[in-house]
């Protein structure tokens, strides 16, 4: 991964003259024309025709783009050499009025004498049966999905907030329908995400990146990962264990769903990590769904300088200089495929820019066609609250950057008819 100190000094120098933040232009009729990267064209002009190019030679380009330019390199020895421990700290067979068993998890991992640990929500229907899950990160600690008083309190939360945590019970269960996800026969695992990487600048040495032996090394390398890219790694993690859960957890049917920046994280881990068998994204805007080249709502300046910890160094310099961008988030989409992935926006979310977010489906849906499998076919957006559920599934609802019930109906009805789920 180690790149020159002259080449990250440039890609920062780039940045300090182009990269000061720029107002978001929400008027769809001020987008100016746009050239996207051709998806099925590798850098060396070869057209890719059918799946097996895709996965050989295409595939492996757009990572690499993605991760040397974006969302930053992993250190090479992550994830290798560190010890992991997984226990129950707290177990309920008779959740939801009898529904369900939940459990509280205990994650950690050690590295010599650096030591990080992630606490898991999980909530599963009795059945004897292996179930499907949903996987997703929570923004307010475990705590905050649940009025039940027997959730324990994140503790990383206290690395961000002084606030008192225990006021937050329950505070966004309106985001959380559990019950309905249980009685569809699906279990739901969640975890905070400050526990992987504290959402603050300057947290990478609190975050779970350090657990490598190259850590000092590339930390402030201009390619190496920050926040999005240690959310992704988190949700691979937490994969790790529930694989190990064999007898409840159907390891083949593990839906990962994330909203706002964590829609971002659910993209880019569903793309290197292909467990995940559907992933969900709930209003992602920039950096997620959304097509940096419109310039539409949120952009490249903007998220940079309001979170300069989110994306690597290297992604700053294409501030204000999109047309330079050597690739494009329907791209992002691509590299899910085979599996389905399903994109949703809102009316009022003109930050997240839905309309950008459709198309990034629509541009992806060439990949999806080299395995024979149908995505979106027209350029005219659905009408509101109309899903779309082919392999790349799409929904615009009325209301504003949120999860709602309509949301998660849409996400237990895609994943039902992708599961074969009655």
């Amino acid at each position: 991964m180690k790149k020159s100190a002259l080449y990250s000094f440039l890609f920062l120098s780039i940045f300090c003259i182009t990269g000061q933040s720029q107002e978001a232009n929400q008027d769809e009729s001020k987008v100016q024309d746009f050239v996207l990267p051709e998806l099925l064209t590798s850098q060396d002009g070869q057209k890719i025709t059918s799946a097996t190019e895709w996965e050989q030679n295409r595939r492996p380009e757009l990572i690499n783009l993605f991760a040397n330019q974006m969302y930053g390199e992993s250190f090479s020895s992550i994830a290798s050499d560190i010890d992991r421990e997984y226990s129950t700290i707290d177990e309920d067979p008779g959740s939801l009025n009898g529904k369900a068993i939940c459990k509280q998890i205990k994650l950690t991992f050690q590295l010599d004498d650096i030591e990080r640990e992630a606490l898991l929500l999980i909530y599963l229907p009795k059945t004897t049966n292996k179930v499907p899950v949903f996987l997703s990160y929570n923004f307010q600690g475990n705590h905050s999905i649940s009025s039940d008083s027997q959730i324990i309190i994140s503790p990383s939360l206290d690395k961000v907030s002084d606030e008192d945590q225990s006021e937050k019970r329950g505070s966004q269960s309106d985001r959380w329908p559990v019950e309905k996800i249980i009685d569809n026969g699906f279990g739901v695992v969640t975890l905070c995400y400050h526990d992987i990487y504290p959402d603050k600048e300057g947290m990478k040495d609190e975050s779970f990146l350090c657990l490598s032996d190259d850590y000092e090394e590339y930390k402030d390398d201009a390619h190496s990962e920050q926040a999005i890219g240690a959310w992704a790694w988190g949700l691979s993690l937490v994969l790790d264990y529930l694989i190990t859960n064999e007898e409840q957890i159907d390891k083949d049917r593990i839906a990962l769903m994330g909203h706002s920046r964590q829609g971002k994280a659910a993209l880019w881990a569903g793309a290197i990590d292909d467990r995940f068998s559907i992933v969900i994204s709930n209003n992602s805007g920039c950096g997620g769904a959304a097509l940096s080249k419109r310039k539409f709502g949120e952009n490249i300046a903007l998220i940079t300088s309001r979170f300069p910890h989110w994306f690597c160094k290297a992604f700053n310099q294409y501030a204000n200089r999109e047309e330079y961008l050597p690739f494009d988030q329907h791209e992002l989409i691509a590299l899910i495929a085979p599996r389905p992935v399903y994109i949703a926006s809102a009316q009022e979310d003109l930050w997240a820019d839905p309309k950008g977010e459709f198309l990034a489906g629509v541009y992806a849906t060439p990949a999806y066609n080299l395995y024979g499998l149908e995505g979106i076919n027209t350029m005219t957006m659905p009408e509101p609250n109309k899903p779309i559920m082919n392999h790349i599934g799409y929904h615009i609802r009325t209301g504003v950057h949120d999860v709602t019930d309509f949301d998660w109906d849409c996400y237990i009805a895609f994943a039902k008819k992708h599961f074969r789920i009655n």
